[in-house]
């Protein structure tokens, strides 16, 4: 059993089928070789650290793990010992797709028997198409296709008669794999997660006891607790959408359920793209930016990356990715547009740094959200919709709670000024103690004139192509 982004025994179809066959030597291969630039950022291999040692431990330490370029690692395993078939759960990064092709027929010359499972996906991509055949573009049409599909099918248990074979590794192999950080960046990671199926499983009772029925109200406030906080958990297979899907249901959580359900479906809207355009992980999904002049400026980046921009909402939501490995979607989206809009840098810094920093970092969804936010992508918001984080940070955190948690330097800021600091008079930032400039920094660019460039730069371009 070939484990790969499906670090469960729940409702693990695979994992399934080879208890069902015989004894069953479950392999996790480290492969950073075929990845490329997209092998895991700093936050997943932390995730990654913690998961697999879970996992080990739910197979009573018969976890059997590799380092290496995964067909030829597996190869070599199945040539050194009386192995039949090979099974895994189907994976869709583009690099992943090539690499079952050629694993599958490797092995298939040597006379050991291949079959791979959807493990990953409520539905494969290449069953939610259009009636002529062709790809969805559009989500809401796809959304409600899916909702006109056959249901997902029900969650298998745990196999009851899963014999493993014995594993004579050293007990610190996934300590040799060196996913950990090599600095102590791991400590809010630490502090505010716990990875591995177990967990997963509290997450998402936790979520349909208490959050659940508010998620469609106050999903959108980044100070309020009402998301699943699932999705490192499902990137990892640490918990399946079907069993996700199916007990949102069973909760019968009115609104929220359905607003959820939703989400779970734009997650596989992403990988239904990715699947049948698989240039967008680098590449924009639609020509309307071509030709358009992003700037090359390190230290705008560097201050958005680290939280120093001088606009509190961005600052806010960059920290607190710095510190626990996630962001609010909300916040997320204003970061995006900040940066491609306001800054005019490129989306693909932005997914670069999303891509290191996350512990969600899923290359579906982390592609697909950058282009949305920029305008280039499937079903993109318009490139001249530029979210004012002002305008959003007292809509969606009027009392300033989110603000304060991150940034405890403007914490005696009053409500009516902690959203845009600058706005206050110089009286005002005394008696909070706030210094633009020198603890808290000016913001990098003018909101509203940056919001003019980024739009004289957008007619300038589609009216060279009138």
């Amino acid at each position: 059993m070939w484990f790969r982004q499906d670090l469960r025994l729940r409702d693990n179809p695979a994992l399934s089928a080879a208890a069902a066959a015989g004894a069953v030597l479950p392999v996790y291969v480290l492969d950073d070789e075929n990845a490329g630039e997209w092998k895991l950022g700093g936050a997943s291999r932390w995730w990654l650290h913690h998961s697999l040692k879970r996992l080990n431990e739910s197979l009573h330490g018969k976890l059997w793990v590799l380092q290496g370029d995964a067909g030829r690692e597996l190869a070599r395993l199945c040539h050194s010992l009386p192995v039949n078939e090979v099974v895994w759960n189907r994976c869709y990064e583009p690099w992943r797709r090539q690499q079952d092709e050629q694993v599958a027929a490797a092995l298939g010359e040597a006379g050991i028997e291949t079959e791979s499972f959807n493990g990953s996906l409520l539905w494969e991509p290449w069953e939610c198409g259009k009636k002529d055949g062709t790809p969805y573009n559009v989500f809401t049409p796809f959304y409600h296709n899916l909702l006109n599909s056959t249901w997902p099918n029900e969650p298998a248990p745990k196999p009851r008669d899963l014999i493993l074979a014995e594993c004579s590794q050293p007990l610190d192999r996934i300590e040799k794999l060196a996913l950990k950080p090599q600095i102590p960046w791991d400590a809010g990671l630490e502090a505010h997660w716990t990875p591995g199926e177990a967990a997963a499983r509290k997450q998402l009772q936790d979520f349909l006891g208490r959050n659940v029925e508010v998620y469609r109200t106050k999903r959108d406030l980044p100070a309020e607790p009402a998301v699943s906080s699932l999705s490192p958990y499902l990137h990892f297979g640490e918990i399946s959408p079907g069993q996700v899907w199916r007990e949102t249901h069973a909760a019968a959580a009115g609104d929220g359920a359905n607003a959820y359900i939703r989400q779970l479906c734009w997650r596989e809207f992403s990988y239904h793209l990715l699947y049948h355009y698989p240039h967008m992980i680098d590449q924009d999904l639609k020509s309307v930016l071509e030709g358009f002049p992003w700037r090359d400026e390190p230290e705008p980046l560097r201050c958005w990356q680290h939280g120093n921009t001088g606009v509190p909402l961005v600052d806010a939501g960059m920290r607190e990715l710095w510190k626990t490995g996630t962001m609010h979607n909300r916040v997320r989206m204003i970061a995006a547009s900040f940066l491609t809009k306001n800054l005019l840098i490129h989306w693909r810094r932005g997914a670069e740094w999303f891509w290191d920093c996350l512990v969600d970092a899923d290359l579906a969804n982390n592609s697909f959200g950058w282009q949305w936010v920029a305008g280039c992508g499937a079903d993109a918001a318009p490139y001249f919709r530029i979210f004012n984080p002002v305008l959003q940070s007292r809509k969606y955190d009027p009392e300033g709670e989110y603000l304060r948690r991150w940034l405890p330097e403007l914490s005696h800021l009053p409500n009516r000024h902690i959203h845009a600091p600058w706005e206050a008079g110089a009286e005002v930032l005394r008696q909070a103690g706030v210094s633009l400039g020198s603890n808290y920094p000016a913001p990098i660019v003018d909101l509203r004139a940056s919001r003019e460039r980024a739009l004289a730069a957008w007619r300038t371009l589609r009216q060279g192509r009138i």
